[in-house]
């Protein structure tokens, strides 16, 4: 019992000196909060999850029937969802010229024939010129002219359903969750491994750079007592500065709030093994760094490897094969499948028990890794 006290003690007083440093630097405290945040706005408001407003020039040679009905079909696409903004042009090489000096994305050039052979059945054709540089414009420009041109061909669709016709009724198992919403889980995850970097770990390697480590080699501090206290001094700064960058990220997109006790526990144990897991993960990579360029360096790496790979703004399902193997073992990927468990689906611990599991299990290797790579000598 007498033992257990005493290495409460001996964490205890490292956490108290870890948090003291922590709050007397309020712009690192700010920015740890910020950073998410402004995250959210530009990557909510750079993308859109949709594109939109994407600028194709039309030079029409038909004054046919079919000819304008394509026409209108993209007009509906311009003033329905707004992924294409219309030009209108005469001449081809100067609409031709618009696309490669980048002025538009695409030049649409419908020929003279077009609505003839329609109506006689041969194979009518369009010529579509895009700067194929931007693969994700180049790509929806010629879905939505694909799509306007099966519709000329389609002719007339009755209104009513006739018997014989096949349809598909799509029915949405949850709630709609827009592009804006679906990036939250990212954020808090991001909150989470900037409170890595600025707790924990970095402050021992920036007491060896200042040359006042030695003060913990003249106390009983075990490695288990260093690396321990360090590391539960950032969960509790990292934990409340996830917790709020949650709340806004909330508010500012319009998320629902979630319900239940159980859900709310999980959220809080999902945000807790992450911090703990990230924080020995910096610590078997940083625990025998000197220089705080070193921890500039590998964090910004490190943010690259585990953010993208984690499923926060891209699908681990469409990722190459090689790169789902190391989604496999990337802890970011647990909490980001569970944060949206359990925000977007209003889940319960147990459809995020298997996240949880591999959290807990990291953490635990990581953490006695960090103990014992620790070096408690000059």
């Amino acid at each position: 019992m007498n033992d257990f006290s005493e290495t409460i003690r001996r964490l205890s007083a490292v956490i108290d000196r870890d948090l003291k440093k922590f709050m007397r630097n309020p712009i690192v405290i700010a920015m740890s909060f910020l950073m998410p945040i402004i995250y959210l706005v530009i990557m909510g408001n750079s993308f859109q999850g949709k594109l939109q407003s994407l600028p194709i020039v039309i030079i029409n040679h038909d004054y046919g029937e079919h000819a304008r009905n394509l026409v209108n079909n993209l007009r509906a696409v311009e003033s329905g969802p707004a992924t294409l903004a219309l030009f209108y042009a005469e001449d081809e090489k100067a609409a031709v010229a618009g696309v490669r000096n980048g002025k538009y994305k695409a030049a649409l050039i419908i020929p003279s024939d077009f609505s003839k052979r329609i109506d006689l059945k041969t194979r009518p054709e369009v010529g579509l010129f895009l700067d194929n540089t931007d693969g994700i414009s180049s790509e929806t420009i010629r879905a939505v002219v694909n799509g306007a041109m099966a519709a000329v061909r389609s002719g007339y669709v009755a209104i009513r359903e006739t018997a014989g016709e096949m349809h598909v009724r799509d029915t949405n198992l949850y709630r709609n969750v827009d592009y804006f919403q679906s990036l939250v889980p990212g954020v808090v995850v991001m909150a989470i491994f900037l409170g890595t970097l600025t707790t924990g770990v970095f402050n021992v390697v920036m007491d060896r750079f200042l040359g006042i480590e030695e003060s913990y080699l003249l106390t009983p501090l075990t490695k288990a007592d260093i690396v321990g206290g360090l590391i539960l001094s950032g969960l509790a700064i990292t934990t409340t500065v996830s917790i709020s960058v949650l709340a806004v990220g909330i508010v500012m997109t319009g998320l629902p709030l979630p319900k239940g006790i159980g859900t709310l526990a999980s959220l809080l144990v999902i945000i807790v093994l992450t911090t703990l897991s990230l924080q020995s993960l910096m610590f078997v990579l940083l625990g025998r760094a000197d220089h705080p360029r070193i921890v500039g360096v590998l964090s910004g790496f490190m943010n690259v490897i585990l953010f993208f790979p984690s499923g926060a703004v891209y699908p681990t399902a469409s990722l190459p094969g090689w790169l789902k193997i190391f989604a496999k073992v990337n802890p970011e990927a647990y909490a980001v499948d569970a944060l949206k468990a359990l925000l977007f689906k209003s889940a319960g611990l147990a459809t995020v028990l298997e996240d949880i599991a591999f959290l807990a299990v990291f953490m635990v290797v990581m953490m006695t890794a960090a103990i014992i790579l620790f070096k408690r000598t000059l």
